[in-house]
């Protein structure tokens, strides 16, 4: 197997979920020219045979993963209203807030077990929430949670590379933020720009992406290249158990979001080096943070 459970549930932590030593550091030019030269080691990926059959199962075994592991994976992610405080009652965030000030509306697609819509229902009394996912197990988890209410909450199957959105969505006329956490690093490269071109017609004017996914040079995708058996692509590789991951660098997502129309208000990594005392081991994870503005009406036609 080219990934151990362990090691994928150690990559999956966000930095303030982690019981280890954890410390802002400074990124090195020898830092990135090591990890760098492990990437191109790994120069062979999968036959096209593999490549098609992982986009084929991706849902599979997305299912499988949450019929595995119910709720018991993830950790709530209650560090959200210090990332993104536009979510929070008061959003303090003028420049990338939407004109109207009364009731919000959020879709995330990719909500997994709820692990991010929960913790943002309970900071927030004036969020109504759209939870996304294409695993059909983890939608059954979100409805099953003491919190869901269907007042402040609706769960749905979709694939947003391949459905329309929900006919509840539609009669909206538009949200005001679409919450992508750990979401477009499971998606095919060539189909990402089909999925953001979705959620980008679907956001009102002034409605704002907020998105937090995997770094090129994190630590899991080193160890993926070192496997010499999980490259799909250029820093995208499939995992033990058939889900896959890409690494995001800065200037491959500002392109992603600009090509699709949007203005980029926030697009930055977060690297933490992360020290296992134990082990003796000092692990350099990388994440990306942004957010990315649907302009204006007037800037629309203009």
């Amino acid at each position: 197997q080219s990934q151990t459970m362990a090691e994928q549930y150690e990559e999956q932590q966000d930095a303030e979920q982690s019981s280890q030593g954890i410390f802002f550091f400074e990124w090195t030019d020898e830092i990135e020219e090591n990890a760098r030269k492990v990437l191109e080691s790994d120069d062979k990926p999968v036959p096209p045979f593999w490549y098609d059959k992982y986009e084929k199962e991706a849902q599979k075994n997305w299912d499988i993963f949450y019929k595995r592991h119910t709720t018991n994976f993830f950790k709530d992610r209650h560090y959200l209203d210090r990332e993104f405080q536009e979510l929070t009652a008061d959003g303090v965030l003028d420049d990338v807030k939407p004109e109207n000030t009364d009731k919000k509306i959020l879709i995330e697609v990719g909500c997994g077990v709820g692990n991010t819509v929960f913790p943002l229902l309970e900071l927030n009394p004036n969020l109504f929430v759209f939870a996304l996912d294409f695993s059909p197990r983890a939608i059954e988890l979100v409805k099953a949670h003491a919190s869901y209410n269907t007042e402040r909450c609706s769960a749905y199957v979709v694939d947003i590379t391949k459905d329309s959105f929900p006919q509840e969505i539609l009669d909206t006329g538009g949200v005001d933020f679409v919450m992508m956490m750990f979401v477009l690093s499971a998606i095919a490269p060539e189909k990402m720009d089909l999925a953001i071109s979705k959620i980008f017609d679907i956001l009102k004017p002034g409605g704002c992406v907020l998105f937090r996914d995997y770094g090129l040079y994190d630590l899991a995708q080193l160890r993926l290249a070192q496997h010499h058996r999980s490259k799909l692509k250029d820093n995208f590789y499939v995992r033990a158990d058939g889900t896959r991951a890409y690494y995001f660098s800065m200037e491959n997502l500002s392109e992603l979001f600009t090509r699709a129309g949007f203005e980029v208000i926030e697009n930055k990594y977060h690297r933490r080096q992360i020290t296992n005392r134990k082990l003796e081991q000092v692990m350099h994870r990388v994440w990306i943070q942004g957010k990315f503005r649907k302009p204006q009406a007037r800037q629309l036609d203009a």
